[in-house]
């Protein structure tokens, strides 16, 4: 069994997003996502639910045409069908992000 931490080693990249997936068990994948700041919004319309935390830094989104601001800590349901947007991140902001399928 390893013990892994979500903020080791964040290495940012100059621009867009990194996925790394931690696990990937029957019908759920989790992903850790490191967002540059720099990267342009981006919409996703999944068919599947995902459950997300900003573990650090901050973020502002839509869900559903809503508006909604995050900061660490905070967690969000985000429905299969739904679109989502992500407008902007702070620099390094660390995501923990469950997709069900």
């Amino acid at each position: 069994m390893n013990s892994k931490s979500v903020l080791a080693n964040p290495q940012t990249s100059q621009s867009g997003e990194q996925f790394d997936t931690l696990l990937k068990h029957k019908n759920v994948t989790i992903e850790r996502i490191i967002s540059s700041g720099n990267q342009p919004s981006a919409k996703y319309l999944q068919d599947h639910d995902e459950w997300v935390m900003l573990v650090s830094g901050e973020a502002e989104m839509t869900l559903g045409g809503q508006p909604i601001s995050l900061k660490a800590g905070d967690t969000l349901h985000l429905p299969g069908g739904v679109e989502h947007e992500v407008l902007r991140t702070s620099v390094g902001a660390v995501w923990l992000a469950v997709h069900v399928k």
